[in-house]
């Protein structure tokens, strides 16, 4: 497994499960009250912060139990993430639609930023499980 594709898994699995602890935070908080007043910038912006600072500590643990033969991306490395990034962009812009329609809507900002949220977390998600499988299968 190259060091790329350490990082490229390490980037899906904390990426998933931060925004799965901040949905579970944020449904706890609500206990029977609309959802649109719930505190939510706080966890979220927790959510973030955890979620980079997982995805530094995770890269180095995983390359320490692991370590790669080469650090630097070789031609393959640079045309998967290319192809990742592509991919996942068409996610990303298609998935802003929703926000974007919700601002015009004048939904709350609850709204706005979970949609916001959800759709980078989709995007993530998505590009790294993209380039996971063209890694193990090709493209």
């Amino acid at each position: 497994m190259s060091y790329e594709e350490k990082g490229t898994l390490v980037y899906l699995v904390v990426s998933a499960l931060t925004y799965l602890g901040y949905v579970g935070v944020v449904l706890s908080r609500a206990g029977g009250a609309p959802m649109a007043e719930v505190s939510y910038v706080s966890p979220m912006l927790w959510s973030i912060g955890i979620s980079i600072g997982l995805s530094i500590v995770g890269r180095i643990a995983f390359e320490m139990a692991k370590p790669s033969e080469s650090h630097k991306p070789d031609a393959r490395d640079r045309d998967i993430d290319r192809f990742g990034e592509h991919v996942a962009g068409i996610v990303l812009g298609g998935g802003m639609v929703l926000p974007f329609g919700l601002a015009l809507a004048e939904a709350p900002h609850f709204w706005i930023a979970n949609a916001i949220y959800a759709v980078f977390t989709l995007w993530a998600v998505f590009g790294a499980s993209v380039k996971l499988v063209a890694y193990r299968r090709g493209f």
